[in-house]
């Protein structure tokens, strides 16, 4: 089962192709996203990678939180849900 990673720290200039690139080192990748600001459209540097399963998942939380990437350090854990 996919499980889905939060992703802080990114640079703002980061895309959601370079996103998934990076974390397809870990394992295989269902699906990377970046977090926008409604109003301007620009990245809130942050964002989601869902891999496709739990080892793939505990891969890249130890390849990548911590890590530098693109200048910036990164913060991985598993999401957690949304607030009601």
């Amino acid at each position: 089962m996919a499980r889905k990673l939060f992703v802080g720290g990114l640079p703002y200039r980061t895309t959601g192709d370079e996103l998934r690139d990076a974390f397809a080192q870990a394992g295989e990748v269902a699906s990377a996203s970046i977090v926008t600001d409604r109003e301007t459209g620009r990245s809130r540097g942050f964002g989601f990678v869902e891999m496709a399963n739990d080892a793939d998942a505990e891969g890249a939380i130890a390849m990548w939180n911590g890590k530098e990437f693109g200048g910036r350090m990164l913060t991985v854990s598993e999401a957690r849900p949304k607030a009601a």
